[in-house]
């Protein structure tokens, strides 16, 4: 079959229903640039279609599916990727984070795609080890989905280096209008209940919603893009303890003065997965979670503004602003 329309190149967002895809999709297509995105059986589709985006059902660990989406299409990104949780299994993990891109590598050959973009993440480089962290920094994967996520990387690495048309784009943590990722550390700070584990030190890098949609098509149109690896990082890296504070000011609430101490929350995490993944059951507490109050993530990103010339527009006050009216305005967050 061939779905292109007509002469306009053509573009297949895999994983179009999440966050950054979907920003993604809804901003081509109010460009009026044709998109297909590949969406699982009985996933919300609704504001895709709303936006006219052209929708074909398939799993990403389905070769036969990957192939018939992405024929007659001249530009493929994949931002599928299993929600970090303790239901999927490592195996699952494996099949959609280096399986899936496997798929999607042999349908960019069979049908002679210009360009492929693949989303994988700054978790790659986990706890980094240099400050500012750069694209060619240690390797640190703290978990599978980080370690499948550069399993990929390195396959695609290879594949560039035999001709592959190919760009891997490592964005830092993304926010704003639309994520409810960052929800709990909103709510728990409107509330009074968010309690910082340990000492706030750890570097915090995130990027706005807007300035790494303009990244990702940067990756998918600069010419200059093909064979590279690019950090997609935001306007400006902060202490945990400062983003908190930011957080609170954007809702007009004091931030909040109390801690907890970090050994023996780490132990009780530990001990919960330990408890509840053999089981399949989502513990209350993960180390990853943990870890979010120990790891560093502070990026360069001159790369992809020497190359790319991306750079973020979005102070992070006015990003965090925009997402705390988006939490209210939805009713995520009760005005006090």
């Amino acid at each position: 079959m061939n779905m292109k329309d007509g002469n306009e190149k053509l573009t297949l967002i895999i994983g179009g229903t999440g966050f950054a895809g979907g920003a993604l999709a809804r901003t081509l297509l109010s460009n009026g640039k044709p998109v297909r995105v590949m969406v699982r059986p009985g996933s919300n589709t609704a504001e895709l279609r709303t936006h006219g985006a052209q929708l074909v059902e398939g799993d990403i660990t389905h070769a036969a599916d990957v192939l018939a989406a992405v024929e007659g299409c001249s530009l493929i990104y994949n931002f599928a990727s299993p929600f970090r949780s303790a239901k999927p299994t490592d195996e699952y993990f494996r099949a959609v984070n280096v399986g899936g891109v496997r798929n999607i590598v042999d349908a960019v050959k069979q049908h002679h795609v210009p360009r492929f973009v693949h989303c994988s993440t700054i978790g790659v480089h986990g706890d980094v080890k240099e400050i500012p962290c750069r694209e060619n920094s240690p390797y640190n994967p703290g978990d599978i989905y980080q370690e499948t996520k550069l399993e990929a990387e390195n396959f695609l690495q290879d594949e560039i280096a035999l001709g592959l048309p190919a760009v891997i784009m490592r964005p830092s943590s993304m926010y704003g209008p639309g994520d409810t990722r960052m929800l709990k550390l909103f709510r728990n700070i409107h509330n009074g209940r968010w309690r910082t584990v340990g000492d706030g030190s750890a570097w915090f890098h995130p990027c706005y919603i807007d300035d790494l949609v303009d990244g990702f098509m940067l990756c998918g149109n600069h010419k200059e893009a093909l064979g590279e690896v690019f950090l997609l990082p935001g306007a400006e890296a902060v202490r945990l303890r400062d983003l908190v504070t930011a957080v609170a000011k954007s809702m007009n609430v004091a931030p909040p003065a109390r801690s907890l101490p970090l050994t023996p929350i780490m132990i009780a995490a530990k001990a919960c997965e330990f408890i509840c993944r053999p089981l399949g059951i989502e513990p209350p507490l993960h180390e990853r979670r943990v870890r979010f109050f120990t790891n560093n993530r502070n990026f360069d990103g001159s790369k992809a503004r020497r190359i790319l010339s991306f750079t973020p527009k979005v102070p992070l006050k006015d990003g965090l602003r925009r997402t705390a009216q988006w939490y209210f305005d939805n009713g995520f967050i009760k005005a006090r």
